[in-house]
């Protein structure tokens, strides 16, 4: 069949998670079927990305996504006087929505696949138009989070009650809009039995459980390394932290952790690798805070352990496979390591109070036979579970039932 792609950020480079399950969602469905990608794209993505994407994709068309105070002001007053959440409103272009309806003029497509929440609306524009000229294209939104936990459990640890009294107000308009507009779609997707939950929660309607599937996000697991020895004194922490809960947990991990880290393991430095690292990180410790790199393999190259210290969130975090497929030991939060299958100090370490947490780091450095065991396991996790040539064949039953 054709399928209308709808991406949010342009699925390549693998730079970030939801890169990660867009391409290879993408890889599986186009070695099937025939796919146009429209995407979002942003200053910082670059004509060689697109030309790899056209070699996956029978057709890639492009849409610029500029944001600005501005903008973001504009966002904000809208959602004001109508409700609907910042983070939609924000992703509003009309330039998305011409292109939408342009494409869906030109060609008959039989599927749109909604990668992201924020990329609903425009399929639903997508079907309408397609009504227009007779056709009834299937919706599928893939639901990479269940998006109003994210500031729900923000608002927990918020320290000022303005902030926490504006992130319960978003959850609130998130999860009222998740709830109508995932019930607009034929097929939702959750990446984790968790999320999956979440969302069915917010129905009154007896949404039929069969049509809201869980596929895990996976990654090229057949490409995974050997095992890893000890003996690295890094901890790495990769991801862009514009996103408001890595930002908090890397905070977090450097003011309450990191002190009682380098008192265990003496020598310990935290590389806090992302786009748009913390300015307050506390002064007077080994942290070193590059910002965005195109290749971070010196980091991991460097790093006898990989920290997910997360407070909120939603979804999977993608980074734990690329630590197991690198033979990286893992230590998170249980949110962290929320929808991930694990076996906590086999495959990796879980602990939620800094001291727990700290803890857990140090071990990992100093201990050779557990960072040995936890390189092992996960790799052995990593191939079983999530390589996206195995379990995403789950797509073809989305697409190909009736």
């Amino acid at each position: 069949m054709n399928i209308l792609f709808l991406t949010q950020v342009l699925p390549y480079p693998l730079d970030a998670g939801a890169k990660v399950r867009a391409y290879y969602t993408l890889r599986h469905l186009a070695e099937r079927h025939g796919v146009t990608l429209l995407s979002f794209v942003r200053d910082s993505d670059c004509a060689e990305s697109i030309e790899a994407l056209k070699a996956v994709c029978a057709r890639v068309e492009t849409v610029p996504m500029r944001r600005s105070r501005l903008r973001d002001g504009w966002a904000l007053a809208r959602s004001a006087a109508t409700g609907e959440p910042f983070l939609i409103a924000r992703d509003s272009v009309p330039e998305m929505y011409r292109a939408v309806r342009g494409l869906m003029a030109q060609q008959r497509y039989e599927a749109v696949h909604t990668d992201q929440l924020w990329m609903a609306p425009y399929a639903l524009a997508a079907r309408a138009e397609a009504r227009r000229h007779g056709d009834n294209p299937r919706l599928v939104l893939d639901q990479h989070n269940a998006v109003h936990l994210i500031p729900q459990r923000m608002a927990l640890s918020a320290g000022n009650g303005l902030t926490r009294a504006g992130l319960k107000r978003e959850a609130g308009r998130m999860a009222a809009y998740e709830a109508q507009c995932c019930a607009r779609f034929d097929r939702v997707v959750a990446v984790t039995a968790e999320d999956r939950e979440a969302l069915l929660g917010l129905y009154r309607n007896g949404l039929r459980p069969a049509s809201f599937p869980v596929i895990p996000i996976c990654i090229e697991a057949d490409a995974a390394v050997a095992p890893r020895r000890a003996g690295e004194a890094g901890i790495l922490f990769l991801g862009g932290m514009h996103w408001p809960p890595n930002a908090d947990g890397v905070r977090w991990f450097a003011r309450e952790m990191l002190p009682e880290v380098g008192r265990r393991a003496p020598g310990a430095t935290f590389f806090a690798v992302g786009r748009d690292a913390p300015t307050d990180l506390p002064a007077g410790l080994p942290i070193v805070a590059p910002g965005y790199v195109d290749d971070a393999q010196s980091y991991w190259d460097r790093s006898g352990v990989f920290v997910v210290p997360l407070r909120a969130g939603g979804g999977m975090r993608v980074k734990i496979l690329d630590a197991w497929s690198r033979g990286v030991p893992v230590v998170s939060t249980t949110v962290g390591a929320e929808g991930i299958v694990c076996r906590p100090g086999e495959d990796i370490m879980i602990a939620d109070t800094p001291q727990a947490f700290a803890e857990a780091v140090a071990a990992v450095l100093s201990d050779a036979a557990l960072h040995e065991r936890l390189s092992r396991e996960g790799l052995r996790t990593v191939r079983a579970r999530y390589d996206w040539r195995t379990v995403y064949s789950a797509w073809d039953e989305i697409y190909e039932s009736t």
